[in-house]
């Protein structure tokens, strides 16, 4: 494969094309190296990544503790540490510059964040002090000096980040650069800062030495750089000393979701393509590209040089060793869920990964062969249940699995229904392969009592019979036209035209959302209609986002969605807005009649049509069967959704934990 074959950046080969680019983790607290970060990189090199990017790397007081830091020579031995040990496998290390501008929170850096003009940030929620001009060329001399430290470290690459909204992104836009100054007016102007830093940065490196740079290729925000001036910029940088260009999208205040589940996979590609036919740099493509095989057509294409998996090395960092050897089925496929990455980031957590429980704790998180295998039974084949199964069959215990239902998978078979969620099949399909291929004896169809389990003789249970879902206390509730939310997303069911669901969480809204999509035309069928020009835009845009079906969505609480991460919470509630779901929130259901919902909002009662009633009020732990089998084998563990409900990722890390305790 093409994504396996090495290459040059300026002096540096590279064994493969697959980069690992740049996230945050949160993995110090005081700006140096440790082990949880030395093991966490170690692993993607031993995994095969061809460049593994580091950072951001903090190049003066405005960035964030929780990052690496290259402001000062005292970071640099911690810094050799990390190198050396991802060079012990053959992968490359890059180390990327980091400014945040006004996305810089002075409640954790001490110091007010500066930026261009003093533009106030909708991230941060403050308003900039504006650098003067001695100020720039300080920063400038910053980051300078920041990639010496690095390759003084060992790091073969050094990238200056110029994407998402940092501070060379501020300079650029002619949205956040007020400027009168020779760093403001014109796209020469605005450019300044951003070249500057490159040639800066290519004084302290050297000429033998590859430099990189990470770019929006669109800004995704209303007024922003406009697309022409950004591949101008391009091309000036690579006439600055840019070596490598890797292009990604959009500014964290951007309103386009970027790398959430429902962006399609390599949406973005075309950014990175019009970069590559403006220079002769090599080009990274980035965002939602964790289909190896896609990633092939990439190349093949020459739409880019390189591809990005970052989200895919943490959820498997044997991913390159995978696709080398023939196993891409094995691969362990990041799902776009951002539970472990993106919202610990943004609540101020380390990195970790719904579908790989090791991730970010590498260090301290080995697993090992048993000392003696045993027999071993896991009731409940949901995430927890196959994950317990998978860990516990890998350590080499003999392992079966029973499983009430006729497929495996439980709730991630419902997650992966509603639109913009079926990468939760990806899970699925990992988890039953590996189960397959370890030789796990699972059978279907089978409930467990304690009769059936005693006779089985295991020496260790694992009980993960999940949850089933609540009924509220609301009069009329066992009506014949109410129905629960999983049965909805199970299959098929004449629901009629006005649809009321009760209950704001992330399942009653994605199953609005699920109800709101009936009528409207699929992506197939808008590109045939936009290519044969049938109707105008706006018709098209219309036919995508309004159904046949009118769906209320009913909460008590003043908000939709709060058990959704941040990173999903604000494209899940775009969408049902975008799609017509009717939101009541603050309101409460006092009672169901044949034909409706009787509601209260703020001391006023109504009542909402309803031809099928939707109940999406949570659920309860199904785990009876626990205590039964208490006393009939030396070990008996309860997790997953049968110990308390929460989401998938809680029953991974459980069920591998279990798993590995065994």
């Amino acid at each position: 494969m093409r994504l396996l074959t090495p290459i040059t950046v300026r002096s540096t080969e590279i064994p493969n094309r697959i980069v690992m680019s740049a996230m945050h983790l949160s993995y110090t607290d005081n700006g140096y190296a440790n082990e949880r970060i030395y093991r966490f990189y170690e692993e993607r090199a031993r995994g095969g990544a061809g460049l593994i990017m580091v950072g951001g790397c903090q190049i003066d007081h405005h960035g964030y503790s929780s990052m690496i830091s290259v402001s000062d020579d005292k970071y640099i031995p911690q810094l050799k540490v990390l190198t050396s040990r991802v060079h012990r496998y053959g992968s490359k290390i890059g180390c990327q510059l980091f400014q945040a501008g006004r996305y810089s929170f002075s409640f954790l850096s001490g110091v007010q964040s500066v930026a261009p003009s003093p533009v106030y940030s909708p991230l941060t929620r403050e308003t900039p002090r504006e650098l003067s001009t001695d100020e720039i060329y300080q920063v400038i001399t910053s980051f300078g000096q920041a990639a010496r430290r690095a390759r003084e470290a060992g790091f073969d690459l050094v990238e200056v980040i110029g994407s998402a909204g940092y501070l060379i992104s501020q300079f650029l836009s002619p949205l956040t650069n007020f400027r009168s100054d020779e760093f403001g007016g014109s796209l020469e102007n605005r450019m300044r800062f951003g070249l500057e830093v490159v040639r800066e940065v290519r004084r302290q490196v050297g000429d033998d030495y590859p430099v990189g740079i990470r770019l929006a290729g669109h800004e995704l925000v209303p007024g922003g750089t406009p697309h022409e001036e950004i591949v101008a910029f391009a091309r000036e940088l690579e006439k600055a000393g840019v070596d490598l260009i890797n292009v990604t999208g959009g500014w964290h205040e951007s309103r386009v979701p970027q790398i959430t589940m429902n962006v399609p996979e390599g949406a973005f590609v075309y950014l990175a393509q019009a970069i590559k036919r403006a220079v002769n740099a090599k080009v990274v493509a980035s965002n939602r590209l964790n289909d190896v095989r896609m990633a092939e057509r990439i190349l093949l294409n020459r739409q880019a040089d390189m591809i990005s998996i970052a989200r895919g090395l943490i959820a498997d960092p044997e991913l390159p060793l995978k696709v080398r050897d023939g196993r891409i089925s094995h691969i362990r496929r990041c799902i776009a869920c951002n539970q472990g990455c993106m919202d610990h980031t943004f609540g101020m957590g380390i990195v970790e990964c719904l579908v790989n429980a090791r991730a970010g704790h590498e260090w301290e998180m080995e697993t090992v062969p048993a000392v003696a295998p045993k027999r071993v039974l896991v009731i409940g084949g949901g995430p927890a249940g196959m994950e317990a199964a998978r860990v516990a069959a890998e350590r080499g215990h003999k392992v079966s699995l029973w499983e009430k239902a006729d497929r495996l998978g439980g709730q991630l078979q419902l997650a992966a229904v509603p639109p913009g969620r079926s990468d939760f099949r990806y899970l699925v399909d990992y988890l039953v392969n590996r189960l397959q291929d370890l030789g796990v004896d699972i059978t279907l169809n089978r409930t467990a009592d304690r009769r059936k389990v005693k006779d089985f003789g295991p020496e260790a249970i694992v009980v993960a019979t999940g949850a089933v879902p609540m009924v509220p206390a609301i009069p009329g509730a066992d009506k014949h036209h109410v129905v629960q939310a999983w049965e909805v997303l199970k299959g098929d069911l004449d629901l009629g035209d006005e649809i009321v669901v009760i209950g704001g969480g992330a399942v009653g809204c994605e199953t609005a959302l699920f109800l709101a999509h009936a009528g409207t035309i699929d992506a197939d069928t808008l590109r045939f209609l936009l290519v044969h020009k049938v109707e105008a835009p706006e018709r098209l845009y219309q036919l995508s986002t309004r159904g046949i079906k009118h769906v209320t969505l009913i909460e008590q609480q003043p908000r939709v969605a709060q058990d959704v991460g941040r990173s999903n919470r604000w494209v899940l509630y775009h969408d049902l807005v975008r799609y017509g779901v009717d939101l009541k929130t603050s309101t409460r259901v006092t009672a169901i009649e044949e034909n409706g919902v009787v509601v209260e909002t703020d001391n006023t009662v109504q009542k909402i049509k309803a031809d099928t009633v939707v109940l999406a009020v949570g659920s309860r732990p199904e785990n009876d069967l626990f205590n039964q089998l208490q006393g009939i084998a030396p070990e008996v563990h309860l997790i997953g959704d049968a110990r308390e409900p929460r989401k998938a990722m809680e029953a991974i890390h459980e069920g591998f934990k279990v798993g590995n305790m065994i």
